[in-house]
């Protein structure tokens, strides 16, 4: 394709569909731009990306301006520069001195010698902001290439279509997973590779997890403001390719490949592949950012602005947010959800600040067009989707206001059990309130309690093994002066501030981590686990490490702890093949024998009145479960989460204990053969968790 004639002329191609199509005969290109007065297709050369030709597009169908290059070929370069006008008072900010970026590239390519955001990339005069900067950046902005993939070898791939009542989901970042994974080669370490190595898929099926939940892998761009201080957007919320897997994690040439290769060995294994998708805003920042794509094709379509139309609206705390009120705008989210589903076999997804998705002129909207479109549309039928259900935006909390189907992150969950175990405000009610799906959240409006996604860690804040070793965030690394990520944990040193070798605050840790475990793996709802809490990953107290690629995030697989791993592992198991609480909804109203489905008990077994619940001084709490959701046995689940030891007064049964988090591993050889109510209690140790079967059946 370098071969190509500057001087060919487009021929009117057609409007659909959006970005570069490649065929036997030439390429189509179809880009949308409601204000635009002319935009250009712009050719380089792929090796010294020297710019060949300048072709006005000639179609335009409505708002999509269209042409097609007749022998054009895959793997020729491209951007647009689009002609209109420069009055940011109206939301216009359109200058053809600026290169762009096609937000439909399948395949996005770096300047030679990496992308300077320091470049000459802003719209705007940075000493007269109002006034048209007239810099050219075409030599050092991204270009996109055109992508015509070779069919790839799925060998029967199917997805594994795991029900929601089996699902354990596991949030990883590709880099950060395997990049210390001393069993694997250099090259494969920190990749798509890495992820689907034997090694690492070894390691989820010893654990059980049936979901690997990905944070970013679209293509994304780092922050001036990191890029000055000589660090990166190691998290990836800051996508630039919609449509392309990030070349970052891969070991290959050809990250596509390696990407659907890391899929196809994951789905042979049973786990799912869910990603982390950011459709909340886009890398341009501000009025002040940079212009790359969005904003120089059409600013007053793709955002949502501010009355005076010169500023954004910063719902998502980036700059600027996309509006996906306009057709397009929508058209773009759903194509690149379809995209990873048809060519990348993906199964599901968990949006960012996914209240942006919903939200009209007056505010979200549950049944608003993002969701009416994901809801009829064939390809994602089956997918799986995940909200993390608030945003930066008046009543931006949204949680237990999405659709039916979807699941949602319940932070209410993780904060009642961190409180609960870790000392802070938190009565027996909450808790109960949290391990039973969370009912106030989600029963009254008709939806499932597997709805709620349970978590107690997640990428965004201290790691497990740091919950229980720091009171405060240590994040001086970040250069923001130990200003950023959260102030309130809800977190506990046990003791002693960071790394100690006291065996007595080393054995609090310990114990806590068990239970904390066992809290969130035992309730009702979908539960996930974040990459590294089995084996006690640190990252030193820093609860925002979104800017370090390095040490303090990288899994330090030498060092971990093969007890915690063994202990995961066994709380797993007993998940799968007891599943304490079912799918649906608990009434704790007897049956035609008098047998409750769900009870709460007090230590003395009897049943918790009002004034029980609400006592804030007590931590301890029983649950004898008479419908489990596998095994036909009544379970009990005993609580203790006082720092002393006390008896509790079993049901008539003959108890079998499952599990014991006091033990390293787990498991417990302690059990009662039937007897009557009232003999000896049983010792239920300091900050544990049991969980009790009934052989009696």
């Amino acid at each position: 394709m370098d071969r190509l004639n500057p001087g060919a002329a487009l021929q009117l191609g057609r409007a659909w569909p959006l970005g570069a199509t490649a065929d036997d005969e030439g390429v189509n290109f179809a880009v949308f731009s409601a204000h635009a007065v002319q935009v250009d297709l712009c050719l380089f050369d792929a090796d010294t990306q020297a710019e060949l030709a300048r072709l006005p597009l000639p179609g335009r169908s409505g708002d999509v301006w269209h042409g097609r290059l007749h022998g054009a070929r895959p793997g020729l370069l491209y951007g647009l520069r689009v002609h209109g006008p420069w009055r940011p008072e109206r939301g216009h900010r359109f200058n053809p001195h600026k290169l762009l970026l096609d937000p439909w590239a399948r395949e996005i390519v770096p300047p030679p010698g990496g992308f300077d955001p320091r470049g000459p990339h802003a719209g705007a005069d940075r000493e007269h902001p109002q006034a048209l900067d007239t810099r050219d950046n075409g030599r050092v902005a991204f270009k996109a290439r055109v992508v015509r993939d070779a069919p790839f070898d799925w060998q029967g791939d199917r997805p594994p279509a795991t029900p929601l009542l089996d699902s354990v989901l596991y949030e990883v970042h590709v880099r950060g997973f395997s990049k210390q994974m001393g069993s694997l080669p250099e090259a494969e370490r920190g990749t798509y590779a890495g992820l689907a190595s034997d090694a690492a898929i070894a390691h989820f099926r010893r654990l059980g997890i049936t979901a690997v939940s990905l944070l970013p892998v679209q293509q994304s761009l780092d922050e001036p403001r990191l890029t000055e201080m000589g660090l990166v957007n190691h998290w990836g919320y800051n996508t630039l390719g919609f449509f392309c897997p990030n070349p970052r994690y891969a070991a290959t040439a050809t990250p596509r490949d390696e990407f659907k290769t890391m899929v196809r060995r994951l789905h042979a294994a049973g786990i799912e592949v869910l990603l982390d998708v950011v459709f909340n805003h886009t890398p341009e920042g501000d009025e002040r950012g940079m212009t790359l794509s969005w904003r120089g094709l059409d600013n007053l379509s793709w955002y949502r602005l501010a009355h005076d139309k010169a500023h954004y609206e910063n719902w998502s705390g980036c700059g600027n947010t996309l509006d996906i009120r306009h057709p397009r705008v929508l058209q773009m989210v759903m194509d690149s959800l379809r995209h990873w589903v048809q060519e990348f076999h993906v199964d599901g997804f968990r949006f960012d600040l996914a209240p942006v998705l919903g939200r009209g002129s007056p505010g979200f909207e549950r049944d608003g067009p993002f969701f009416k479109a994901v809801l009829q549309d064939p390809a994602l039928q089956g997918v799986k989707m995940i909200a993390e259900p608030w945003d930066l935006a008046p009543a931006g909390y949204q949680v237990g206001q999405f659709p039916r189907g979807w699941l949602e992150w319940n932070d209410r969950f993780r904060d009642t059990a961190r409180a609960f175990w870790l000392g802070g405000d938190c009565t027996r009610g909450e808790l109960a309130l949290r391990l039973a799906g969370s009912s106030d959240l989600f029963q009254a409006r008709r939806r499932s309690p597997l709805e709620g996604v349970n978590y107690i860690v997640s990428h965004d804040g201290f790691t497990l093994a740091d919950l229980v070793s720091y009171d405060m965030r240590h994040n001086q690394a970040n250069g923001e002066n130990n200003r950023d990520g959260h102030g309130h944990n809800l977190s506990w040193n046990c003791g002693w501030e960071g790394p100690t070798t006291d065996p007595l605050v080393l054995g609090r840790r310990e114990r806590l981590k068990r239970a904390l475990l066992a809290t969130v793996l035992l309730a009702q709802g979908t539960p996930m686990l974040a990459a590294g809490d089995e084996l006690g990953h640190s990252q030193r107290g820093n609860n925002n490490p979104y800017c370090q690629d390095n040490e303090i995030t990288w899994i330090d697989w030498s060092r971990a702890d093969a007890s915690l791993i063994d202990f995961t592992a066994h709380l797993l198991d007993l998940r799968r093949r007891l599943l304490p609480l079912d799918g649906r909804w608990y009434t704790g109203l007897p049956d035609a024998r008098g047998r409750h489905d769900l009870a709460w008990l007090r230590r003395t077994g009897t049943p918790m009145t009002p004034e029980h619940w609400n006592n804030r001084m007590s931590r301890i709490v029983g649950a004898w479960i008479g419908v489990p959701g596998r095994g036909g046995a009544p379970l009990l689940l005993l609580i203790n989460g006082r720092d002393m030891d006390a008896g509790f007064q079993l049901p008539p049964g003959r108890w079998v204990a499952e599990l014991d988090t006091t033990q390293a591993d787990g498991r417990s050889h302690w059990q009662r053969a039937e007897g009557p109510a009232g003999e000896e209690p049983f010792l239920l140790q300091a900050r544990s968790v049991v969980l009790m079967r009934d052989a009696a059946g």
